[in-house]
């Protein structure tokens, strides 16, 4: 391959990592800790004082709710679980008029249960909104709120993405026999940076090939199929999706006593899948002409369409079987195919062992991006002379780089410790949970930030790692102290899938502790002539003499020759 079409290829491999690398940290740091949302959410909710109905009186509780609350018919859930995120055995949500669909901070949550006498009795309820902040720190690339313009922002940035990751393929291909797992360790770090950011992107390309395209048709799905409605189906799109026929007279509304109780629904859907484990039921306009219940649940052994599984549609009254196309193992072709995107990119498939090779590939992909920013300043770096005593001034642009790399990545990682440690110090002190855990995280992002370029990157690097581990040992100790001190209102819960929670944070806090002490010795001990030295004082920023910059460049030629 010709030499000048490697260096166009380099340029654009380092000009799209650089434009869109720290925003790509966040994404993938965030959505590494979204593969276990799961446990997030079971460890951040507080015990529910609303007593659980047994499943074998949940119609009951449906008849009798719906009777005092018949709002509540247009859309809500039975749980067949008993974890300690469900409040209750029936809830249900309610978004204003006019909300964005994915915004979750506006939603108002509601349960029900039976009193003493057989009666409902309807509660508000504040469920643990962590993991879906982090989930929309994922979504759209650590802005706050999703909606469609921040979504539209993170397919330009997947689309970038996407050229960077062929942009880098080509730089490599020429040298991929000789350069593909080697490792050179030693004097230059330069080197073995790159031989690491190589060896990882290589390895991982397939997964991050699947992020890139998938994230992008996530964020224009929406504008996708306006355009499929109108060219293909002649604007009938929704028209079909609703069922609604010219002239067609609805049936009329059916009595709500008769509908099935649930765990008969339950045994329906597994009939058609003995491998399906049901969790949960969706009812949707139960009481109107098109009532349909969802059987929620995951099958272990196949694909699921969404992160929380997929579904089977029922007739809540007949039991009949109104759509199998979202049911795992049992989709055509064409819906396996979309499917396998959502799958592929929400790690929906293959169960814990896929969820903890996804966790891991987060992490390294986040750190992906943050070596590509230290070999842009590494390669800007302006190296002492041979022969002289000499410290040359670094260029400003690597001394704000540095500073940027340095307080946006581990401002994020202090921000989401801190915002998990507040979601059970907070709980039932603050009105909006969901709001803080904003506030938390952003405060610290942007502190971190504005010390990187106070202290300077050297400095601050060692500070914000030890910050990180501190918080992020501040997880399990939380959850200690509200098992020694219960006075404090806080909580502690013994299931392994909590408890793996805290042992997954204790393990990061050793790992940040870990990584303080050697960027530490490397700040101390390093070379003197890079923005990472102690030495290297962060007011070198200010700007140079037109003579000291025109020696430094002098030397530095000389050097190289």
């Amino acid at each position: 391959m010709r030499a000048d079409i490697i260096r166009i290829y380099k340029a654009v491999h380092t000009w799209t990592g650089i434009l869109t690398g720290m925003a790509l940290f966040i994404a993938f740091y965030a959505g590494a800790l979204t593969v276990f949302k799961e446990p997030l959410t079971r460890w951040a909710s507080a015990p529910q004082p609303v007593p659980t109905v047994p499943l074998s009186d949940a119609q009951t509780l449906i008849t009798q709710t719906l009777s005092a609350h018949p709002a509540a018919s247009k859309d809500f859930t039975i749980h067949l679980r008993e974890d300690e995120d469900i409040a209750a055995r029936m809830g249900w949500r309610v978004r204003p008029l006019g909300g964005d669909d994915h915004d979750e901070s506006t939603v108002r949550h509601y349960v029900a249960t039976l009193d003493a006498q057989g009666a409902a009795q309807v509660h508000e309820t504040q469920p643990a909104g962590l993991a879906g902040f982090l989930d929309t720190l994922h979504r759209v690339v650590g802005l706050p709120v999703d909606s469609d313009p921040n979504r539209w922002f993170m397919g330009v940035v997947a689309s970038l993405y996407a050229l960077a990751l062929v942009s880098g393929v080509v730089v490599l291909v020429p040298s991929l026999v000789k350069d593909f797992f080697a490792l050179r360790v030693g004097k230059n770090l330069k080197r073995m940076w790159l031989d690491a950011h190589n060896v990882v992107g290589i390895v991982s390309l397939p997964f991050h090939v699947v992020m890139a395209l998938s994230a992008v048709i996530f964020a224009f799905h929406d504008g996708i199929y306006a355009v499929q409605d109108q060219v293909v189906h002649d604007g009938q799109r929704t028209g079909a999706f609703q069922g609604t026929r010219p002239g067609a007279t609805a049936p009329p509304a059916r009595d709500l006593a008769t509908m099935l109780p649930p765990m008969t629904l339950v045994a329906r859907a597994q009939a058609l899948s003995p491998g399906f484990e049901a969790h949960s039921l969706q009812y949707q306009n139960v009481s109107g002409p098109r009532a349909v219940v969802r059987v929620w649940g995951k099958d272990a052994a196949a694909v699921s369409p969404r992160a929380r599984g997929g579904f089977v549609a029922l007739d809540p009254y007949s039991g009949r079987v109104m759509n199998r196309d979202y049911l795992p193992g049992h989709q055509d072709t064409p819906n396996l195919f979309v499917s396998s995107f959502f799958a592929l990119h929400m790690a929906a498939f293959g169960g814990p062992p896929v969820q903890w090779l996804y966790f891991l590939l987060g992490l390294a992909g986040a750190w992906l991006f943050y070596s590509g920013n230290l070999l842009w300043i590494e390669t800007r770096r302006r190296k002492t002379p041979r022969g002289s005593h000499d410290t040359p001034i670094q260029r400003r642009d690597t001394h704000w780089m540095a500073s940027a790399t340095v307080g946006i990545c581990l401002g994020c990682m202090c921000g989401i410790s801190l915002t998990i440690v507040g979601a059970k110090w907070l709980h039932a002190h603050v009105t909006d949970l969901y709001a803080w855990h904003q506030i938390l995280y952003y405060t610290t992002f942007f502190a971190c930030i504005a010390w990187a370029f106070w202290r300077g990157a050297a400095q601050a690097a060692v500070h914000l790692l030890w910050l990180a581990a501190a918080l992020t040992l501040a997880i399990p100790l939380t959850s200690l102290l509200a098992w020694v001190m219960p006075s404090l209102g806080m909580w502690t819960h013994t299931s392994l899938t909590a408890l793996g929670v805290d042992a997954t944070a204790l393990a990061g806090a050793l790992g940040f502790a870990w990584m303080a002490r050697a960027t530490a010795r490397r700040v101390h001990t390093g070379a003197t002539d890079s923005v990472w030295s102690g030495h290297s004082s962060h007011t070198s920023t200010a700007t140079e003499s037109p003579t000291a910059t025109l020696t430094t460049q002098t030397a530095s030629r000389r050097t190289h020759v």
